[in-house]
Order: structure tokens, then C-alpha cells, then sequence
């Protein structure tokens, strides 16, 4: 009988154990390709993510998905204008809902306004975008080159940071 406790007792449920067998530590937990996935807010399409490629790195203490071909993002405003973000590589954080998007990053409003950068954040809890790298940003009146952004995902609070100049566009 007390070898049967013992037995019993000593088993562990190792289940999470065993579901991590065959999966390396750096490798993804999945792969995807030709992502088409949209965000809903109320009923309606609020952003649409593509790219051509996912890694699924779910599996880690602080999951994220990974895009190593890049991104095309359209986010759309309460009026179901789009903006177009764009990026040659990107990584969303599962757990912040935060998206690091590097490499040719471009931003395009319905209004024409284009911001260029190295590297951008887009919060999609907050529905912020934010950078604290070099930018260039075109409105329909000025040029402006500048150490850093803030912004709405609207553009309607827009603000470059460390101005490093300023050209006003001529017709």
C-alpha cells in the first residue's frame, strides 16, 4: 500500500512539458504565410495588417509575432478614411498590443501628409504613433526634418520633435 502512495504522489502532470517537445526554445511556434488580418472596434474594420510572412513566437514569456518580409498596415478613422503605414520589418508585442515597425518606414494620410522614418511605434491600445528617431514630414505646407514624433493615429495631433529643420513647400 505505501508503495502505491508513493507512486501516485510522485507522478507530476507534465503536459506543458511534453507540448514543448520538438520545439526549440528559438525557434517560432508557427509560420504563416499571407497574413491578411483585421482589428474590429464596434462592428467596424478599425485596422487591416498584411504581410508575407509570420513568425509566431507565442511561445515565449512575452509572446510577439514577428514579420521578417515587412508590413502594409491601414488604419481607419471614424470616417473610415485609411492611412497607409508601411515597413520592411516589424514586430507586434501580443501582451502591449504594441507594433515596432524598422526599415523604410512610410506613413501616408488620406489628407497627403507623409512621414518618413527609420523606426515607428504604433500603440494600438492608445491608437498612438510615436518615434524617437529621425523623421521626415511632409504636410501640404512644410517639410519638416526632426529628432522625433507624436501623433494620433488620426494625424490630427501631430508634432515633430527636435526640429532640425523646417522648408515650406512652393507650388
Amino acid at each position: 500500500m505505501a508503495l502505491a502512495v508513493t507512486l501516485f504522489f510522485s507522478c507530476k502532470n507534465n503536459f506543458k512539458e511534453v507540448q514543448k517537445i520538438g520545439i526549440s526554445a528559438n525557434e517560432p511556434q508557427g509560420v504563416a504565410e499571407g497574413i491578411n488580418a483585421k482589428r474590429t472596434d464596434s462592428g467596424r474594420v478599425s485596422a487591416n495588417l498584411m504581410s508575407p510572412k509570420m513568425l509566431d513566437f507565442g511561445n515565449r514569456a512575452f509572446g510577439y509575432s514577428e514579420f521578417p518580409e515587412g508590413i502594409t498596415l491601414y488604419v481607419y478613422d471614424d470616417q473610415n478614411e485609411k492611412s497607409t503605414i508601411i515597413s520592411d520589418y516589424a514586430i507586434l508585442y501580443k501582451e502591449t498590443d504594441l507594433i515596432d515597425l524598422q526599415g523604410n518606414v512610410i506613413v501616408s494620410t488620406p489628407t497627403k501628409d507623409t512621414l518618413y522614418a527609420k523606426q515607428l511605434y504604433f500603440d494600438q491600445k492608445k491608437k498612438w504613433i510615436f518615434t524617437n528617431q529621425s523623421v521626415t514630414y511632409k504636410s501640404q505646407d512644410y517639410i519638416t526634418h526632426g529628432g522625433g514624433f507624436d501623433s494620433d493615429k488620426d494625424f490630427t495631433l501631430t508634432e515633430v520633435l527636435e526640429i532640425s529643420g523646417q522648408f515650406a513647400v512652393s507650388e
